[in-house]
């Protein structure tokens, strides 16, 4: 378990450092995967349906919020229904003001929920989404559920009238608007998938919220059993033709992407729960405390220590840098005046003997000769003069 909650600290620290860099690639990745969806789904207008175009929205999408994803996402299904039939658009128009109209008065920060839920409908794992929801989200986010997969099922209406409608005149214009509407309106499937999932929505979220021990497991267990219940229910009476099969695997995967999602959400240790009383003049209090689960990471810290014995062996000094109690081989510096010849006047090029009388200046000698005994000599390897 620790090394679990390290990998948590890690990431979390990893996350906030690069945030401004994983918000854009996710958001570009989210739009990029949608758009790429709905080409590939629908397909009628082959003009949209090009990966350079796909790339520039995304990108677009990146730097917007995510309810642009939306936005450009219902533009893109609409041209697709435009390309098939006018008045088939103009049944999808209809359907996203509707829900435009819901998800904003309800709930019109839960963009992400509106995004993903048609796109797990696709890759045939929904039941993720009320679960996932219960427990991050409040009530009204099943009214972003609902239209979620409002818009997963209108597409596949679209996609299943398309050889009729292709089969019409113009002439038949109220025909398609008829079909297009009973064919939502007689979705038995989808009335079923909604009212499951938004059952599921509100239990999770209720009992998540009681401060019993275990609460998020227990309303993640009682979710799943719900929703299946539901969804097995509906398929009874209706004759929706659910896989039970299909249904029970999804509800397991989603009870252990819950399981994960709880782990950086909510973890807590029930074994350090404290009950703590106090008043004051109005009220008594009963505050239940339970600590979350955290770690402090561990860092390593090398540290090397190299003894006198290394540095003189290291292989700068081995190549003719000067040691200490070693002078440097020929070299001679003068620091001040030049030394005076015979005459009085300078000698050019030549230095004083050790023993001679200097006039004025300052000579520094530097020699590699160790054997010679120098009581002058500095820490450096040089011989001063004064």
């Amino acid at each position: 378990m620790t090394v679990l909650l390290e990998m948590k600290e890690r990431l979390k620290l990893i996350y906030s450092k690069s945030e401004v860099f994983l918000i854009p690639l996710m958001k570009f990745l989210m739009a990029f995967i949608t758009f790429n969806t709905l080409n590939g789904e629908l397909g009628y207008m082959t003009k949209i349906d090009d990966l350079r175009i796909v790339l520039i929205a995304a990108l677009a999408c990146s730097f917007l919020p995510v309810g642009a994803i939306i936005l450009i996402a219902a533009l893109f299904s609409l041209m697709h229904m435009y390309a098939l039939s006018m008045e088939v658009a103009l049944v999808g128009l209809c359907m996203y003001l509707i829900m435009y109209l819901l998800f904003f008065r309800f709930s019109p920060k839960d963009s992400l929920v509106v995004v993903l839920t048609p796109l797990l409908c696709t890759m045939k794992i929904p039941y993720v989404i009320p679960i996932a929801v219960g427990l991050l989200c409040g009530p009204s986010s099943a009214v972003s559920v609902g239209c979620g997969v409002g818009v997963f099922y209108l597409l596949q209406t679209v996609i299943d009238s398309a050889p009729n409608i292709r089969t019409m005149g113009e002439e038949d214009a109220l025909a398609k608007v008829r079909m297009m509407i009973d064919s939502i309106l007689a979705n038995k499937t989808m009335l079923v998938i909604i009212a499951a999932f938004a059952v599921t929505v509100l239990i999770v979220y209720l009992i998540r919220r009681m401060p019993v021990d275990y609460s998020w497991t227990i309303a993640m267990a009682a979710g799943a059993l719900a929703n299946v219940a539901i969804l097995l229910v509906g398929d009874l009476i209706y004759e929706v033709n659910l896989s039970v099969g299909n249904v029970l695997l999804g509800s397991l995967l989603a009870v252990v992407i819950a399981k994960v999602i709880e782990f950086f959400r909510f973890c807590v240790d029930y074994g350090r729960t404290e009950r703590v009383q106090f008043e004051d003049d109005e009220y008594y209090y009963y505050v239940k405390a339970v600590p979350k689960m955290a770690v402090t990471m561990s860092t390593k810290t090398v540290k090397r220590i190299n003894s006198q014995r290394e540095r003189e062996s290291a292989p700068e000094n081995r190549g003719g840098a000067p040691r200490q109690g070693e002078r440097p081989a020929g070299r001679t510096m003068n620091t001040g005046r030049p030394a005076a010849g015979r005459n009085g006047t300078p000698s050019a090029g030549r230095t004083q003997p050790r023993n001679a009388q200097r006039r004025g200046g300052r000579n520094v000698i530097a020699a590699d000769t160790a054997e010679a005994d120098f009581s002058g000599e500095s820490e450096n390897g040089y011989e001063e003069w004064q």
